[in-house]
């Protein structure tokens, strides 16, 4: 801190900046404040304000006196990078983006702009991206960490929950009619059908949780099964829940990873499902075992892929992963599922054309 009493010139933004290290936040927001509201406050002190209401958990007035600092200085790296950082904090990863991507423009010898975008890459999934920056870098901490954390998420035979993420955050607004008109979407569907067949001597009303439920189409079709009995789901996508949550079907939303949380504790269902989400894995392996444990005996696993007809699983073009009807039998099998249907479908259309799938329902025995 300043000692006003030894003759140095005083320096606020230096003092706010103390107050951040030593984790009084809350007072150096109110000294940087008060400098901008008395009109002595420009540039350097809205960039200081913007951290220290970031480390005070404000993102949102940080993303406000940021964007003022941008409006103020469109040309300065640093004032795109702490706009980026507030950006990132209040989870808006798209722009974010955009913005660190602005700031390499604006100095592209910056490393730390580099590191700070290729960390947003890899937080969104693009691990191939991500490396591209980090190959550039040395000596800058945490710099080998994120090389390990992308090269093992390009190893993983899945794509990555931040990836995944990112994808449906950024169409959440308008998720359904995306679905709906333009792809055809009719998983959820094909899964009643199937389930209508299935389950047709089974006691109602039932147990369900609905994997990747996305904003709740899936849940919908099978809302008059679970009314009076219980309809929970998990996405990783927060926005996609609360879109979710809109519809008032749901007992129990939740952020989190279907892997994860299959693998954790929790109740056993009458219905395991999962529209539309297995193609953002390849490796089914976890996703088996998980579903047989979380069910009721006699319980179902209700479930769409992309037919692979070829290999276990692969990538197709569209970073969407297809399963072959063999590999889904022997995972069946190998987690101790009975295969109580399993049927051609076309689950969505790309580019207007149908994409080939299979409609699957496996009982636990």
């Amino acid at each position: 801190m300043t000692d006003f009493n030894s003759g140095l010139v005083p320096d606020p933004i230096a003092d706010a900046d103390a107050l951040v290290r030593s984790g009084d936040a809350p007072r150096a927001v109110a000294l940087l404040r008060s400098l901008i509201e008395s009109g002595r406050g420009g540039l350097l002190t809205r960039m200081a304000l913007g951290r220290a209401l970031l480390a005070a958990g404000d993102s949102k007035a940080a993303l406000d006196i940021l964007r003022e600092a941008s409006s103020l200085a469109p040309d300065i790296s640093d004032v795109a990078l702490a706009l980026g950082d507030a950006l990132i904090a209040a989870g808006h990863m798209p722009t974010a983006i955009a913005e660190y991507q602005r700031a390499v423009r604006l100095d592209p010898a910056s490393a730390i702009a580099r590191f700070k975008l290729g960390c947003a890459w890899l937080e969104a999934g693009e691990p191939a991206r991500a490396l591209e920056f980090f190959s550039e870098l040395e000596d800058i901490d945490g710099l080998a960490e994120k090389r390990s954390e992308s090269e093992a998420q390009m190893a993983a035979g899945r794509m990555p929950a931040g990836y995944v993420r990112h994808l449906f955050d950024q169409f959440a607004a308008d998720y359904d009619m995306r679905m709906l008109q333009h792809l055809h979407y009719s998983a959820p569907l094909h899964l009643r059908a199937l389930a209508d067949l299935v389950l047709a001597a089974y006691e109602k009303p039932l147990t369900m949780l609905d994997l990747g439920c996305g904003s709740g189409l899936s849940g919908a079709a099978f809302a008059d099964m679970t009314e009076g009995g219980r309809l929970d789901g998990i996405d990783l996508s927060p926005r996609m829940i609360d879109a979710a949550r809109a519809r008032g079907i749901y007992n129990e939303l939740h952020v989190a990873d279907l892997e994860s949380a299959l693998a954790g504790e929790g109740i056993a269902y009458d219905v395991v499902l999962a529209a539309d989400t297995l193609v953002y894995l390849g490796d089914l392996n976890a996703v088996f075992s998980g579903a047989f444990r979380r069910l009721n005996q006699r319980g179902f696993f209700l479930f769409t892929v992309e037919r692979s007809e070829n290999a276990d699983y692969e990538l197709g073009p569209k970073r969407r992963y297809r399963h072959s009807e063999a590999y889904l039998r022997r995972l069946a099998e190998e987690a101790g599922f009975d295969i109580g249907g399993l049927v051609a479908c076309h689950p969505r259309s790309e580019a207007g054309v149908p994409v080939e799938g299979l409609a699957v329902a496996l009982e636990k025995v």
